[in-house]
């Protein structure tokens, strides 16, 4: 039978402590114990279904832990405070000081940061390529690499990763897979490909509704038991702990996420299409023009679609600033950074999201001034969202009336 990740999160079943349809929230930093045995036995990993401490974990916490495995085909999983608090230790408990890693040339700012300019100072260094060409990341690989990191879609620029492609790679010289899969929730299961470990920021299309930070760390027991180890776990040691009651607002909101995918994905083909055919520099997976069309559309689950990002090229900083400017104005969506929400949200990324990238480098891998990224949003009418942006860009001359 085929992979269904929205079944896998409907199928568990999870009652409060008083009967009630959602789980209770454990509100407790601190646990109780009968003996001192099994407080020992807890600290020491060997008494199932007890807790500590809320930093090492909390019901809370394992209830979204455990939905979130089920939805990627994982054996089990760890939250996190935010989407960094995912990426950082996973990272740092596969390497150390003299390994290597091997990432994409585009991902999100704040890990290129991680990668380029902090985890130097641990004796970890990162060769960044072009992701899609497998011949380039098989030619980085040394005896010292120990990760291939990307991004299923990439933030910003849309580029699609070969998951199965990069996993036998990865198979092949001993390396561990991480793929942050933010921007493609349930359209694809990169465990399902082949990858080791996925990675989510919650804060996005899982949690939909932008008001909560944190992160997800998909793997096996084994990996997670390793990130979570009292003495040497990078993710029990750091501190990246979800609060219980994040957790438990994230686990409502991820209830309603396959419904919420297929609207952002529908809204965002259809715009992208007709910002195609007006003639504007447009990128979506869901185009056929999109170099990794075919590809996306062989790992995808289907009816999720392409996802709800598109990027539009509108010549220059200044006219992408004004456009978002006078959307924001009219109430067509939100110049703000983070992507997910109800409402369309849009930002510059060479100035925003990846300004931790230098300019020559964003130069480099196609990363424009005029580019202009959305999140697009749950609109019951796109047809009238997209009437209202055509005409915002005839009146700054992005589009020409000739040409339209």
């Amino acid at each position: 039978m085929k992979f269904k990740p929205a079944n896998n999160i409907q199928d568990l079943q999870y009652f409060g402590e008083f009967g009630g349809v959602n789980p209770s929230i454990s509100d407790s930093s601190t646990y109780t114990f009968l003996s001192a045995k099994t407080m020992f036995d807890t600290f020491e990993g060997n008494a199932d279904g007890c807790y500590l401490y809320s930093r090492h974990s909390s019901p809370s916490n394992l209830y979204l832990g455990e939905a979130l495995a089920a939805m990627e085909d994982t054996e089990t999983a760890t939250v996190t405070a935010s989407g960094m608090g995912a990426i950082t230790p996973v990272l740092m408990q596969l390497c150390g000081a003299g390994e290597h890693i091997v990432s994409s040339r585009t991902i999100y700012g704040g890990t290129y940061a991680f990668l380029k300019n902090f985890t130097p100072r641990l004796g970890i260094d990162t060769t960044f390529v072009n992701i899609t060409k497998l011949d380039v990341v098989e030619a980085a690989i040394t005896p010292k690499t120990k990760v291939l990191y990307c991004e299923s879609v990439s933030n910003p620029l849309l580029e699609v990763a070969d998951i199965s492609g990069l996993a036998k790679l990865a198979k092949r010289y001993n390396l561990k897979l991480v793929v942050d899969n933010t921007f493609s929730p349930l359209s694809i299961s990169p465990s399902k490909l082949g990858a080791d470990i996925v990675i989510h920021s919650l804060t996005k299309f899982i949690n939909g509704s932008s008001d909560t930070v944190g992160g997800v760390v998909c793997g096996t027991q084994e990996f997670i038991d390793q990130l979570r180890n009292v003495n040497d776990g990078a993710a029990m040691l750091l501190g990246s702990t979800m609060d219980s009651l994040r957790s438990a607002s994230v686990l409502k909101n991820l209830r309603t996420l396959h419904i919420r995918m297929q609207q952002h994905s529908h809204n965002a083909n259809f715009l992208a299409k007709k910002f195609e055919d007006d003639g504007l520099k447009t990128v979506y997976p869901g185009l056929a023009s999109h170099p990794s069309h075919v590809l996306f559309k062989s790992m995808m689950n289907d009816k999720y679609g392409f996802g709800g990002m598109l990027t539009i090229d509108v010549g220059s900083l200044d006219k992408a600033n004004a456009l978002m400017e006078l959307m924001q104005e009219r109430n067509l969506g939100y110049l703000a950074v983070s992507l997910g929400f109800y409402k369309t949200l849009f930002s510059a990324p060479g100035s925003s999201t990846s300004s931790e990238i230098p300019e020559d480098e964003q130069a480099e891998m196609g990363l424009s001034d005029g580019l202009i990224r959305f999140s697009i949003g749950l609109d019951a009418d796109i047809e009238r969202t997209y009437d209202m942006m055509k005409t915002y860009m005839l009146e700054l001359n992005i589009l020409k009336p000739e040409l339209v």
